[in-house]
């Protein structure tokens, strides 16, 4: 990997790492719907002229129906989703239950499209879950957890609104791998941010908040759409485009080192040992379910 291919991912895992907690600022005034409403909306709206690119409004066209569906499931409802969880759980562990999104896309792909895993992926998979569900049960780490105020069901609901947003993503991955293959990315990094800003606006017109908003509020929903969006896509498809998918992929395991960075500094949060516990068990599964760490040994006896 070049000098400036490695900048570009580790900026790329800081933007991505920052959303969590622009999320958590904007949602605090905005509440988590019209947040993520106006995030589509206002990175639809700085990734519009990459219509002009030679080729993308063109392949737009022709698979817009499709196109501006998978924007729901890619952005939209993961958005919210997260946005809602933010508010009551610390960002980082919202990070960490982020980087399950390559197993869950591994077991839609298997469901959906047939491709099964083959032993290691399969141990992968287990060994991410199970990752997920000592976060999720474990005593010191649920205890860190509930410690703010929440309620333990609130705190249960917004983990499970994360492993929810996951599951979007997977079924995402696998539409677009099955309906959207040789779209230009541009024509569906944009036109998925227009389909999410239309299924939102509505909601988004009705949740509006009846106090205004305070400047630090539409900042952070300005730095998260702009940054952690609209120019995180174009890297994201910039380092596909030089590295590789695979290679694109490992990203989500820095996003949580700078979301439990940021949330320190920032908002005051505590990383426990479960927590990182728990997020090197995912890691490690998902290295394993994506094929990314192989167990050859384990291939072969297969």
């Amino acid at each position: 990997m070049s000098l400036a291919l490695g900048f570009e991912f580790l900026l790329l895992a800081a933007l991505w790492g920052a959303s969590f907690l622009f999320m958590r600022l904007g949602a605090a005034e905005f509440g988590p719907l019209p947040t993520a409403g106006l995030r589509v909306a206002l990175a639809a709206l700085f990734l519009l002229p990459v219509f002009l690119v030679r080729g993308v409004w063109a392949d737009f066209r022709q698979r817009a129906r499709a196109i501006l569906f998978v924007g729901l499931l890619n952005s939209g409802i993961p958005f919210v989703l997260f946005a809602f969880a933010v508010m009551h759980i610390p960002t980082g562990v919202t990070a960490i239950l982020n980087a399950t999104v390559p197993l869950t896309g591994a077991v839609v792909a298997w469901l959906w499209l047939g491709d099964r895993p083959g032993a290691s992926r399969m141990l992968g998979l287990g060994v991410g879950f199970a990752g997920v569900s000592l976060l999720v049960i474990g005593k010191s780490g649920f205890a860190a957890l509930t410690g703010g105020g929440a309620s333990a069901s609130t705190t249960l609901l917004a983990m499970g609104a994360c492993l929810l947003a996951t599951l979007c993503y997977g079924i995402a991955a696998s539409f677009t791998k099955r309906y959207l293959t040789g779209a230009h990315p541009l024509a569906t990094a944009t036109g998925s941010q227009m389909g999410a800003a239309l299924g939102l606006a509505l909601p988004t017109w009705w949740l509006w908040p009846a106090q205004p908003a305070s400047s630090t509020a539409w900042g952070a929903v300005a730095a998260v759409a702009l940054l952690c969006t609209a120019i995180a896509y174009i890297l994201f498809f910039r380092i596909i485009a030089q590295a590789g998918p695979s290679k694109a992929l490992t990203v989500t395991f820095l996003v949580p080192v700078f979301a439990l960075g940021y949330g320190v500094w920032f908002l005051g949060e505590s990383i426990t040992a479960w927590m990182l516990l728990c997020g090197v068990v995912i890691v490690c599964g998902t290295a394993l379910s994506t094929g990314l760490l192989r167990l050859d040994w384990l291939e072969r006896r297969g």
